[in-house]
Formats: C-alpha cells, sequence, structure tokens
C-alpha cells in the first residue's frame, strides 16, 4: 500500500512531517507576483503562473527536507481552469522530485459522482481505448460523512493502484465539536468515525502494518490523538493544526506508536510564509522555507524517534 511508500519516505528523511502548499497570491514574495503581473496584468494567469514558480521553488527548497507536499485544491480552485492546470504541474514536478503527494481535495460525495472524483485524484480517465492519468497524486484526503458510499470508489483505486487515503476524524478547527465531539450511543461521533475508516480498510495492510484508509487527527487536541492511537493501531494519522493553528511538537507526539512510525504533521503557513519575517521582502523565501521546516522537523524530533 502507498502508506509504505510515504513510512519509507518518513524514514529516509527522519522526518514525519509535510509542507502544505496553500499559495494563496498574498503569500507569494511581490518580486515574483511583480514579474508576471508585469507581462500580464492582474489576470487570473498572471496569479497562476506566480502561484506555479513560487510553489516550484518552494518544492526544490524543501525537497531534501521533507518527505511529502500537500496541494490544497481551493487554492488552485480560486484562479479557475488556470488555477487547476498548475495543480496538475506542481503535481507532476513534487512527483519528479521523488516527493509523496496528498492532494487535499476533501471530496465526499456518493455513487457515480465519487467515482468520478477518483478516477481524477488517483485514477485515470478513460478515453476510447486508452486510459489517462489526470491529477495522479499519490493520497487524496476525503470526507466520510456521508458513510461509505463516499469511501468506496476511492478505497478501490487505492488497492488497485498502490494509493491511499485520509478520511477526516477529528479536525483542528475550533467548531468541530459541534458535530464531531457529539455523544453517539457509548462513543463520541469521532470515535464512531475513526472506528467506521478502519472497519473501511480491512484487509488493506501493507507491509508495514497500516492499512490504506488513513484518518485526519488534528494537532490541537493532543488527548484525541492519544486515544485515537490506541484505538486505531492500524490506520495511519495525518495531523494538520501544527504552528499557524496552535499545535506544538509536544501535542503531535501522541500521533505516532512506539517506533515512531504511523503519522505524518502537516505545517502550511509556517513554512510557506515564513519569508514575511525575514525582512528581506521574500528574496529568501526558499531559505526562509527550508530554514522553518528544519526547525519544525527538529523540534518533533525531541519527542519522537523513527526507527
Amino acid at each position: 500500500m502507498s502508506f509504505d511508500v510515504l513510512q519509507e519516505k518518513i524514514k529516509a528523511k527522519k522526518n514525519p512531517t509535510v509542507a502544505g502548499l496553500d499559495a494563496r497570491v498574498e503569500y507569494i514574495p511581490p518580486f515574483i507576483l511583480k514579474k508576471h503581473t508585469d507581462r500580464l496584468g492582474e489576470t487570473l494567469e498572471a496569479a497562476a503562473d506566480a502561484v506555479l514558480e513560487f510553489d516550484c521553488g518552494l518544492i526544490d527548497a524543501l525537497a531534501e527536507v521533507v518527505p511529502a507536499v500537500k496541494p490544497q485544491s481551493a487554492y488552485f480552485e480560486m484562479l479557475g481552469w488556470r488555477g487547476m492546470k498548475v495543480l496538475e504541474e506542481v503535481i507532476a514536478y513534487a512527483k519528479s522530485k521523488d516527493l509523496f503527494v496528498i492532494a487535499d481535495v476533501k471530496r465526499g460525495d456518493i455513487g457515480t459522482t465519487a467515482t468520478a472524483y477518483s478516477e481524477a485524484w488517483l485514477g485515470a480517465a478513460q478515453v476510447g481505448g486508452t486510459s489517462c492519468s489526470v491529477f495522479d497524486a499519490d493520497c487524496v484526503t476525503l470526507n466520510g460523512y456521508m458513510g461509505s458510499d463516499a469511501i468506496k470508489p476511492f478505497l478501490k483505486d487505492c488497492t488497485e493502484r498502490d494509493k491511499c487515503a485520509f478520511v477526516l476524524a477529528k479536525t483542528s478547527n475550533p467548531s468541530s465539536v459541534e458535530l464531531q465531539d457529539i455523544v453517539a450511543g457509548d462513543r463520541l461521533v469521532y470515535t464512531v468515525m475513526g472506528d467506521l475508516i478502519q472497519r473501511w480498510g480491512k484487509d488493506t495492510q501493507g507491509k508495514c502494518g497500516f492499512q490504506a484508509l488513513g484518518a485526519v487527527v488534528g494537532a490541537t487536541h493532543p488527548s484525541v490523538l492519544k486515544e485515537l492511537r490506541r484505538r486505531l493501531d492500524r490506520v495511519f494519522f495525518l495531523v494538520p493544526g501544527y504552528g499557524a493553528q496552535g499545535g506544538t511538537a509536544a501535542d503531535v507526539r501522541f500521533a505516532f506508536d512506539e517506533l515512531g512510525r504511523g503519522a505524518i504533521v502537516n505545517a502550511s503557513r509556517s513554512i510557506m510564509c515564513a519569508w514575511q519575517k525575514t525582512g528581506r521582502d521574500g528574496a529568501d523565501y526558499q531559505d526562509a522555507a527550508r530554514a522553518a521546516a528544519e526547525k519544525m522537523r527538529d523540534e518533533i524530533k525531541q519527542y519522537v524517534t523513527i526507527l
């Protein structure tokens, strides 16, 4: 399974972190944006080209430090078809640098629509007698709150194509308590979802012991991380909320098993926007991003040993 690939990349770099690529235009260093607006005006085309340059520059800076990147589709969708073209190019570029790509798409539809989403992000589109890969991400994020109908098409592509997926369980946003912390029988809703994720992914374990369906569990809930890590021993965790949202290395240590496996921690703005704190107007954005990623790695290393 693809989580075996991710775990091997984590082990090779001794770094269980993923850099989010959430490129709002205002996150781009002014000199990059100006280069493209001078050529194309203040247009979506200029913004898309600037995002491409920025994201590829970040990938170049981070490729030796992090095992994975996580482009968030919303920030590309903001720029229309041009943004989606850039997203396809960013994914391909990241994979050319041997990075694991988690497409943060949070899809959650059912039936033929879910199948189409899965074919787009993990599988392939059939054009006559030819099977054409589309975005070809290694992994996606999913919303399972419509039940197994929203997950099964993705699980099929995961098992057939050596891919994987993270399903939302306990998210890092403050209002998650409005639904995810409601009592359902003798469990909380996020626990019900965690149990479903483990059940849906039954019999898809790879050599590392983790199944094809992982869970999203926020860094801002360390007690939940600890609880779910004990409960979901075959489930790989994606842990958002580190850095800008308040999650710390001390918090995320609970996501890992005794061998330092089974989780990857995400940071986006604290890495992408690190240049905004150096006073050099973005000229050093690559060095700043790399330094922030190394700092995050080293902070987590104080609590987690990867064996």
